[in-house]
């Protein structure tokens, strides 16, 4: 079995070649992001690997099909960028990355402590040798209300990490979990946004999910409220966090991902003219902390991510699914037509 392994990244090499030598499978990398362009590379491969940057839509489905591609793995947990309703049409197996959800979970938790005590503007003294504290004073977690939105295996563990600040937690689910009922208070999204000095967001990426943050759910929350976003960047509205940034409503953001990052992050561009306008407008703000989609960045997630990605294509070879499937809890579309 051959596996074609685009946006392959230098932490991962290593790994992708235990498990190769570990199932007996052939492996080709590429550091590229999948398109078009490169699409011909995955001839002769019965399975390829993806992580989030590229856009995996019907065309490049219907190409990857032509050149016998069957199977297919992103090593990420989101799934958003995979058309997966077509790949399900056209027979194309795919599943998705798990890792723990310590890494992000704390992430998320160290984001709300920077931002509650200033650690940009902080840090950003400190390194022309001024060291006052105008405009530094911060605020105590335990003086929190914390509002979850989403409490899945992320938002949960969030939720336990928070528990020994002894702030006030409340959550908003589709579904409630057991395990944290005792840790925070159910109550619906208007609550969650009139009552909550911090917001942070724990859900995946859908249609109902888009932009669940917007100027009217902003104009429901608290003046000076803190948003955080560890999960997806198109969960917010990013001309309504402007906005609210700008008009002073929102206090202090702090974002691991935004929507528009796709071709920025994880990336060197020193020396690069970019144009996303309120991406860069945003980065300048003092009460607004972004680091590079590097939450799930730990040891344990990538060797994680590489094993579901590498493996999940092998066992859905071989025994017809795998733990980490998508495509198989999916009704057939036989309306969908498979050329283009």
């Amino acid at each position: 079995m051959k596996i074609m392994v685009y946006e392959a990244r230098e932490d991962e090499k290593e790994a992708i070649r235990l498990q190769a030598n570990r199932l007996g499978i052939e492996i080709e990398l590429c550091s590229e992001v999948p398109s078009m362009k490169n699409v011909a590379m995955t001839k002769g491969c019965e399975g390829v690997s993806i992580l989030g940057q590229g856009k995996i839509d019907k065309r490049l489905l219907y190409d990857y099909w032509l050149n016998g591609v069957r199977y297919l793995s992103t090593r990420t947990i989101g799934y958003d960028h995979i058309d997966l309703n077509y790949a399900k049409c056209l027979g194309i197996q795919v599943c998705n990355a798990r890792y723990e959800p310590n890494g992000v979970a704390d992430f998320t938790v160290m984001m709300m402590l920077m931002c509650l005590r200033q650690y940009k503007q902080a840090m950003w003294r400190g390194h022309v040798n001024d060291f006052s504290l105008t405009g530094l004073q911060g605020k105590e977690m335990r003086s929190m209300t914390i509002g979850v939105i989403g409490t899945g295996m992320i938002g949960a563990q969030v939720i336990k990490n928070l528990s020994g600040f002894g702030c006030r937690i409340l959550a908003w689910s589709r579904k409630k979990n057991s395990e944290i009922e005792d840790l925070v208070t159910y109550v619906d999204l208007d609550t969650l946004y009139a009552k909550s000095d911090i917001v942070t967001l724990h859900l995946a990426l859908t249609p109902e999910t888009e932009h669940i943050i917007n100027a009217e759910s902003i104009s429901k929350m608290k003046d000076g409220v803190m948003i955080i976003n560890c999960a997806r960047g198109e969960l917010a509205d990013i001309h309504a966090l402007v906005e609210g940034i700008e008009n002073q409503k929102i206090g202090a953001l702090g974002i691991d991902t935004m929507e528009g990052d796709q071709g920025i992050v994880h990336k060197d561009h020193r020396v690069d003219i970019l144009s996303n306008r309120d991406w860069f407008y945003l980065h300048q703000f003092r009460n607004v902390i972004m680091t590079q989609h590097m939450a799930f960045y730990t040891e344990e997630a990538v060797d994680s991510m590489v094993s579901c990605g590498i493996g999940g294509i092998y066992d859905m070879k071989k025994t017809g699914t795998c733990r980490t499937e998508l495509t198989n809890h999916l009704n057939p579309i036989v309306n969908m037509a498979v050329t283009l």
